[in-house]
């Protein structure tokens, strides 16, 4: 026994641990606080610019470059904003930069004298194709470019106006007619122009040109057909990129298609109405990117998008798919973005706005002047805009538009996308083609990862309770002393070699076994139970004494192990005899969908995984169950599974929610296993013979391949912090239900 002295001196030494204990259990604590309030702030900083919205700078007035009384038809940028262009209607071609106006170059177009331009055309705006129609039956194809150096390390740009069809006008009408509209495209089969004169007449002539392989001069080849006369006056024209189909636009408000595949079998296949009731009816046509989508302005300010959707009888109809906010004036101009599904408008009563398709979003509609705007273009950069509102003056302003794709429609509803018949969920990040339109919709990552931890859970949660309550219960404690620690070094097993051997071992042998792991579904809790009547019945009871308590689950094995080896045996048998010879090709007979990487195979190996953790936490909830509740259950006479399902399981049911509940967060955010034992499809379905994609799994696919602070960067955020939020809410649950159960039960 240690004197005064030294129990004073321990005393405060133990003192000195206690306080260090809590302060560095205290730190811990929060510190782990911290660090998750960390990572949140971070994933939202990165999350908050999609939705943002477009900002416009105030535009400086200048101006109008090269002024000469001519009316601009066109105003263009280059990527840089070094140089922009103006299209007059006298035929000039003036670059100026845009910044200051100042003329940079000037290039006359060769017009015959006496000869006027009667109407104008541009193709997609990537092209930098534009067509002038002259009042002699004649058209002049020319091509913006821009050459880029670098002279002592500064970038310079240089502008230059061809001539795809030649430097001189072509005829596009057999009669010399004035040209009163054009649509002109720069097309996989060649250049489209189609033309209306002034008697009615119209015409598709289209240019196929060959460079000849030894002097280099280009030779076109002509095709010119007419087309049937339109019973109503035109008001727009528009041929897309495929010269397959044109797209008229009438001054009483309808949008008529015309399929010119065939130009000597062309015909007017759909008339719609697309503006009701207002003179003037369709002011505005244009293709966005890709010319699948149309977007019609109309004389009421409205803004519409449609394209061709095939019907019931396979015959494509124009649709109108989406609108957007209405502008206050008659719409008198859209420009389309060079990369993205958005476009810039101009309306009379002075109005600029900025709309985006996929995600119907209209960003922004401001008044810029108290005249009507007339022309309004974007750089293909989105970053600056151009807009004039009277024959002298200019106006450039620079703009902020980075996320315009991203809204809660696009994310979690149905969108109606380009070339689909019907509104979807999709997700599909990228493509091969420049056209493409991103699809961004979150639906198939979370039905795929509630679907990918439903079935884990389905097949894990069983196994690992009734092995828990067997192990904490039931088993001797010597054998417990093997299995428990036996199963938890399980969660120590790389996930990745679990979904390796899923992957390439499994999901082959499932699929070459499929009656196997139905039979043993259904054989094996048959038998167990044949065993266990076998065993308490027929046994005679000087061999089962010899089978210490506790002791009989060593007796199952040799059955766990015979009715996989017959099942497995049997399989081929089972196929020829009830799924004539082939379970698989007989599923798919019956329209049931089969991938060999499946939630089935995913089930069984996330399921493999989560077992320990549910295990480890439920059997210590069993175990822990004070044991003067059960010996007071047995000393009145119940029997131990009464015992265990009256007075255990009520007990430790707090402990086993807490494992189930963690065991659903591990499955919900398992990556490896999802990423190697499925085919990382964004399906929407809970087929279990289909894979699935989850948000964790996508975030390690793509995010190697996303641009840094691109859309479809921060869209990877958004699904971690849609992860990060899912699991903070579901275990927030969980711990008030659990927090519940365990006021309810502590009186036990």
């Amino acid at each position: 026994m240690p004197g005064p002295e030294a129990r004073k001196r321990l005393r405060r030494w133990r003192r000195i641990k206690d306080m260090s204990a809590k302060g560095f259990v205290a730190t811990a604590g929060v510190g782990v606080i911290i660090s998750l309030a960390t990572i949140f702030v971070y994933l939202f900083s990165e999350v908050t610019p999609l939705f943002t919205g477009a900002d416009m700078e105030e535009p400086v007035q200048y101006e109008m470059p090269g002024f000469d009384q001519a009316e601009t038809l066109y105003l263009v940028t280059e990527r840089y904003n070094a140089v922009s262009a103006r299209f007059t209607s006298d035929g000039q071609v003036i670059f100026f930069s845009p910044e200051s106006g100042e003329v940079v170059k000037t290039v006359m177009l060769d017009i015959p004298l006496g000869v006027e331009v009667t109407s104008f055309a541009t193709g997609e705006p990537r092209s930098g194709f534009a067509a002038f129609g002259l009042s002699d039956g004649t058209a002049l194809v020319v091509k913006h470019e821009y050459e880029i150096s670098y002279p002592d390390d500064q970038r310079q740009v240089s502008p230059k106006v061809s001539f795809p069809l030649g430097e001189e006008p072509i005829r596009v009408a057999e009669e010399r007619m004035p040209v009163r509209n054009i649509a002109v495209q720069d097309g996989r089969r060649g250049v489209g122009l189609v033309t209306e004169t002034t008697d009615g007449t119209l015409t598709y002539a289209r240019y196929e040109g060959e460079r000849h392989f030894m002097t280099g001069e280009l030779e076109l080849t002509r095709s010119i057909h007419r087309l049937p006369t339109p019973e109503f006056e035109i008001s727009r024209m528009l041929v897309d990129i495929t010269l397959r189909n044109l797209v008229i636009g009438d001054t009483e408000g309808n949008l008529h298609y015309y399929n010119i595949h065939r130009p000597e079998q062309a015909r007017l296949v759909d008339s719609v109405s697309v503006v009701e009731g207002v003179e003037g009816g369709v002011t505005e046509l244009e293709y966005l990117l890709g010319t699948v989508s149309i977007i019609v302005g109309g004389a009421d300010g409205s803004l519409t998008q449609w394209f061709l959707v095939r019907d019931d009888e396979n015959q494509r109809r124009l649709t109108e798919i989406r609108s957007f906010d209405s502008h206050p004036g008659a719409i008198t101009h859209i420009f389309p973005e060079h990369a993205r599904k958005g476009f810039m408008v101009a309306d009379d009563a002075g109005h600029v706005g900025l709309h985006y398709a996929t995600s119907a979003r209209t960003l922004k509609i401001e008044k810029k002047s108290d005249k009507p705007i007339n022309r309004v273009s974007l750089s293909p950069r989105n970053n600056a805009y151009l807009f004039t509102d009277s024959p002298d003056t200019l106006s450039f302003g620079r703009m902020s538009n980075p996320h315009p794709e991203i809204s809660f429609n696009a994310l979690w509803n149905r969108v109606w996308y380009e070339g689909r018949d019907r509104p979807e969920y999709v997700w599909q990040s990228s493509s091969a083609t420049d056209e493409f339109e991103p699809k961004f919709s979150f639906v198939p990552l979370s039905v795929g990862t509630l679907k990918a931890a439903f079935y884990a859970m389905l097949f894990a949660m069983p196994l690992a309770i009734m092995g828990a309550i067997y192990s904490a219960y039931f088993m001797t404690p010597k054998l417990r002393g093997v299995v428990k620690p036996t199963i938890e070094v399980m969660e120590a097993l790389p996930t990745v070699i679990l979904g390796f051997l899923a992957g390439l071992w499994m999901a082959p042998f499932v699929e070459n076994h499929l009656p196997a792991v139905f039979s043993i579904l259904i054989l094996m809790p048959f038998l167990m139970l044949l065993m266990a009547v076998f065993w308490t019945r027929i046994m005679p009871a000087e061999l089962r004494d010899k089978v210490p308590p506790g002791w009989e689950v060593v007796i199952l094995i040799p059955v766990v192990l015979f009715v996989g080896w017959v099942s497995v045996q049997s399989s081929p048998w089972i196929e020829l005899a009830l799924f004539d010879g082939d379970m698989r090709q007989w599923f798919t007979n019956q329209g049931i969908a089969y991938d060999q990487r499946n939630a089935l195979v995913v089930g069984m190996a996330m399921g493999f995984a989560v077992i320990p953790t549910i295990f480890s936490i439920a059997e210590d909830a069993i175990f822990n169950v004070p044991k003067h509740l059960t010996q007071g259950s047995l000393a009145l006479g119940a029997t131990p599974w009464q015992t265990m399902v009256g007075v255990v399981l009520l007990t430790a049911s707090p402990g086993i929610f807490s494992a189930v509940m963690i065991g659903f967060g591990r499955a919900v955010g398992e990556t490896m296993i999802v990423l190697m034992a499925t085919g990382n499809s964004p399906v929407v379905n809970f087929n279990i013979f289909e894979g699935m994609r989850t948000l964790s799994a996508n975030i390690a696919v793509e995010m190697g391949e996303a641009a840094r602070g691109g859309s479809h960067y921060r869209i990877l955020f958004l699904a971690a912090l849609v992860l990060f939020m899912a699991t903070f809410v579901l275990n927030t649950i969980a711990e008030i239900i659990r927090q519940r159960l365990r006021r309810k039960y502590s009186s036990l």
